[in-house]
């Protein structure tokens, strides 16, 4: 799938069938997904903060909860449960009581798939400052139903590459295996010597507390208008 082309960037409403990246408010990194599994915890697709602003992994599209009578380019209020979809690997920003790799925090990660989503994919958007419709821009916070747990992240970043991560970044490639054995787990990493280590990936986590790091903020992205849009083609082939 080609990533969405910055030509077709609106600003505006967020609705259903945009395609957006999460930028976290504190750090600035992107929610981003690959097709690589954590190490531990629940073995699913892993889910961490990136820096760059131009990786095609960190799009998301906004979908209604299952058995929503919603329809794309509807507007999204406070309150609303949503969920996120993956746009290159399909699956479904996801969290469960698993705990994260990094911390004792819940675990977030993408699960399922096109035709497989449950409870677990549902997420209660919450905006900050007293807006009732969600807009770019806007200060908000997701909030798991199943756990209660927030969409966290912070300055802590993976001092190694997750696991089985083979990701360019701009003039740099980094490379990590993975390995287990019966007692515990192993790693054995390389990492280019002069590679930039600003550029590892940021922990993103559940917890259940309100804090400031809980904040986000939708950025780049494609913004499907809420009336009859010129962009519907664009969206049937995402």
């Amino acid at each position: 799938m080609q990533p969405v082309p910055r030509g077709y960037e609106v600003r505006g409403l967020i609705t259903y069938g945009s395609v957006i990246k999460l930028m976290h408010e504190r750090t600035k990194y992107r929610l981003h997904s690959h097709d690589v599994p954590y190490g531990s915890g629940s073995g699913q697709q892993s889910v961490t903060g990136f820096p760059s602003v131009d990786d095609a992994n960190s799009y998301w599209i906004v979908r209604p909860q299952l058995g929503m009578n919603a329809k794309q380019g509807d507007a999204i209020e406070s309150g609303t449960i949503i969920r996120l979809q993956h746009m290159k690997t399909r699956k479904w920003l996801h969290s469960h009581l698993h705990a994260s790799p990094i911390s004792s925090n819940l675990e977030i990660s993408c699960f399922g798939g096109e035709n497989e989503s449950d409870t677990g994919d549902y997420w209660r958007l919450m905006i900050e400052g007293g807006g009732k419709t969600w807009k770019q821009d806007q200060r908000i916070r997701l909030q798991h139903v199943d756990t209660h747990g927030y969409l966290h992240s912070h300055d802590k970043k993976y001092q190694r590459i997750a696991g089985g991560q083979q990701e360019r970044l701009k003039v740099c490639i980094w490379l990590a295996i993975f390995s287990s054995n019966i007692l515990g787990t192993t790693h054995v990493w390389y990492t280019p010597p002069n590679y930039n280590r600003n550029l590892f990936p940021g922990v993103v986590c559940g917890v259940r507390e309100k804090r400031a790091d809980n904040v986000w903020l939708a950025a780049e992205g494609v913004y499907l208008p809420v009336t009859a849009s010129k962009y519907e083609v664009l969206f049937q082939s995402i």
